[in-house]
């Protein structure tokens, strides 16, 4: 199989003319982002057919670099906007491209219930465990113990696990690696997009200006090393006592289903008004 270079895949896929991007030195989205492309290349998608939709944060700013159609949303809302376009166009693939404050916080009960609905979309969902555009505030995802500029003595919330809330709240597909997890992290993109219903894909992405500077992680290489010691393998964390798995975070694939979309579900709905109506062509 040729394994296409990062220029094929930038001179393809990114808007010359919106370049260079934003992120910081060390940050993990244009990673992300890379795995993303991968996975749509790999997959033959038709870019007209794709929309890409975002909020507001550092990783909600990737829809403006790629060379797709695009919304970039209000804080919070890049769900409710998805929706909108998913159910006018039902034929479109949605990606929503989001960062864990975004999604987590403001965009929480947007979150749920879209997951709750199984709206037919997938979302790449960037964890840097930081609130990096607007200051290094903590996030609902930001480890106990860790430092920002609204704890600066340590985080002393529980942080959520948006993976676990994802698979509890009925997502079809739920996935979470870190961003030198690259062929899982493609080859789960690969799997998300191919899915009917709501899909997530979750990434630990290191953000050493907003998170890592302040909990003496400077550099993304010094984050990829913690990120290593305190990830655990999901089969082997089925083996480990609870104890053994405090202060760490599980990543593998937690959940793969088939659930009905809100498409199809909402289709059969007109159907079903309409034969009790008496409308029926």
């Amino acid at each position: 199989m040729y394994l296409k270079s990062s220029y094929e895949i930038r001179d393809k896929y990114l808007r010359k003319d919106m370049l260079p991007t934003i992120f910081c030195p060390g940050c993990g989205i244009g990673s992300v982002l890379q795995f993303t492309l991968r996975a749509i290349d790999d997959l033959g998608l038709n870019q007209d057919e794709i929309v890409w939709v975002s909020g507001i944060g550092c990783s909600s700013r990737v829809p403006g670099f790629v060379n797709f159609d695009g919304l970039h949303t209000t804080h919070g809302r890049a769900l409710a906007f998805a929706t909108g376009i998913k159910l006018t166009n039902p034929d479109l693939k949605i990606i929503a491209f989001m960062g864990d404050g975004d999604a987590a916080a403001i965009g929480g009960n947007h979150f749920i219930h879209a997951i709750r609905r199984n709206l037919d979309i997938t979302v790449i969902l960037i964890n840097n465990f930081t609130y990096g555009m607007t200051g290094g505030q903590v996030a609902p995802t930001t480890p106990k113990g860790l430092k920002g500029t609204t704890a600066p003595y340590g985080q002393f919330e529980n942080p959520f696990d948006i993976a676990q809330l994802a698979v509890a709240s009925g997502a079809n597909y739920v996935a979470r690696w870190t961003v030198f997890n690259y062929l899982q992290g493609i080859n789960s993109i690969k799997k998300a997009l191919q899915k009917e219903g709501f899909t997530l894909v979750e990434f630990l992405s290191p953000c050493p200006i907003g998170f890592g500077r302040r909990n003496r992680m400077k550099t993304s290489p010094e984050l990829i090393r913690w990120y290593q010691e305190i990830t655990v393998p999901l089969a082997k964390a089925k083996n480990m006592k609870p104890e053994e798995l405090e202060s760490k975070i599980v990543i593998g694939e937690f959940v793969d289903r088939d659930r009905p979309g809100l498409v199809r579900e909402y289709r059969e709905y007109i159907k079903r008004a309409k034969k009790m109506m008496g409308w029926e062509e």
